[in-house]
């Protein structure tokens, strides 16, 4: 049946038309964003998951950040602690030269000074970004971020990797004063030698009146002093080389978060070209089907004539 009212072949092609357009207007979003899921319309579901992995690996850029200010911070301190462990094994070696029968004490002395204010130097410079590990106050822990964490019920926290101080701090200084502090307990050169007639530290050390006993002990006690700033250094490495660790896996991670999202959200651009190019042909034919459905109305016309 033909009607001039209802012209049911050219409403088909039209709805078939629209449809086209709209899987068009889809795959052209695609192909321009590069995206399948952009907006939540796209998929609630992946746009929901890619948008919170997106910002947890946010968080660990800033993660690598601190790693790397970290892994700074504890070169820094640890270069210290290696420049000063040798000026220490020169103090030690003058106070052995100074043991031998006849050796002007005074004139060993003048080079000790010199190597106790070249600790002092290498103390007060080691500081990085306002920190400085191996001078300052006794018991202060330095903190690291290491890591940014979602558990299953998508509370977050932050891994921090902590170091005491109390292990590395070289010169303890008054938390008042922000000078040496006298007969430090924990500060390694400015820890008093046990056994002197009157307690000297490493720093203050003055070996002109000495005698060969006290000498000994002098000997002695920078050797401990010597064998925990050796221990101190192989601490430090230990936390440098977990630093460096802990940036190649937050790296790895940062890696497999961007695969991942990319497999929820990216499009596959061969499929979706593809695509478009068959739409592109069945809306050229859906066009041309509406033009046929459309001209047969006026063909009822020629039948009037």
């Amino acid at each position: 049946m033909t009607s001039i009212l209802t012209n049911s072949s050219a409403m088909a092609a039209l709805s078939t038309l629209r449809q086209i357009g709209s899987d068009m207007e889809t795959t052209q979003g695609r192909v321009s964003s590069g995206l399948k899921v952009g907006v939540a319309a796209d998929n609630a579901a992946y746009w929901s998951i890619a948008t919170t992995m997106k910002s947890d690996n946010k968080a660990l850029g800033t993660v690598q950040d601190a790693l790397g200010l970290g892994a700074a911070k504890t070169d820094v301190a640890y270069t210290a602690m290696d420049s000063s462990i040798k000026v220490v094994d020169e103090i030690k070696a003058k106070l052995v030269a100074a043991s031998e029968p006849g050796v002007d004490k005074g004139k060993v002395q003048k080079e000790i000074t010199e190597l106790q204010n070249q600790l002092k130097s290498i103390s007060k410079s080691a500081a990085f970004s306002g920190e400085n590990w191996v001078q300052g106050t006794a018991g202060a822990v330095k903190s690291v971020v290491g890591g940014f964490n979602r558990d299953s019920a998508n509370n977050v926290s932050l891994t921090t990797l902590d170091f005491d101080t109390t292990k590395s701090i070289l010169i303890e200084v008054d938390g008042t004063t922000g000078l040496p502090a006298a007969g430090g307990t924990v500060g390694k050169l400015t820890t008093d030698i046990a056994g002197l007639a009157v307690p000297k530290s490493v720093l203050t050390l003055d070996i002109s009146t000495l005698d060969t006993a006290e000498l000994k002990l002098a000997i002695s006690g920078v050797d401990n002093v010597l064998q925990d700033m050796t221990d101190a250094g192989a601490d430090l490495g230990a936390l440098n080389k977990r630093i460096d660790m802990q940036a190649d896996f937050v790296n790895d991670l940062s890696s497999s978060f961007e695969k991942g999202i990319g497999r929820l959200v990216d499009a596959d651009m061969n499929e979706e070209s593809t695509r478009l190019k068959a739409l592109q042909t069945q809306q050229q034919l859906g066009v041309q089907s509406l033009s046929i459905a459309n001209s047969n109305s006026e063909n009822i016309l020629s039948l009037f004539r």
